[in-house]
């Protein structure tokens, strides 16, 4: 009986951690409107359109939002993609570099994410 109560045991935790492992935020869902417009976290920006387009400007390097830097962006589930088109040579070469984030926290007013590092960015919304 003390076998089979232990064994029990080790179930009940086993399933217990298994359900920690279920409530990670990668299979959480985003409403994909909530992102369409400005951002802002200190002098960064990120805009994103309603057709996955968007622009990024930092006015701490000097760089306005008519010199702002596009994107394409994918939202699923919680991964938010960037994917940066960009000359790599003189011959008109183009390279796409995708940077993937995180989502944490989306709502009408305020945008988390992460990068894989781990490092995590908090904007709100501006218009």
């Amino acid at each position: 009986m003390k076998h089979l109560l232990k064994a029990f045991a080790v179930l009940l935790f086993a399933a217990a951690a298994c359900a920690c492992s279920l409530t990670n935020n990668d299979d959480a869902k985003f409403e994909e409107s909530f992102l369409y417009g400005k951002w802002q976290s200190g002098t960064l920006y990120y805009t994103y359109a309603s057709d996955h387009t968007g622009t990024t400007w930092d006015e701490a390097d000097d760089v306005s939002e008519s010199e702002a830097t596009r994107f394409e962006w994918e939202l699923v589930n919680s991964d938010l993609t960037h994917i940066y088109v960009t000359e790599v040579n003189t011959y008109g070469t183009k390279a796409s570099i995708p940077k993937v984030y995180t989502v944490i926290t989306l709502t009408p007013a305020k945008l988390v994410y992460e990068d894989s590092y781990g490092k995590e960015f908090v904007f709100s919304k501006v218009n």
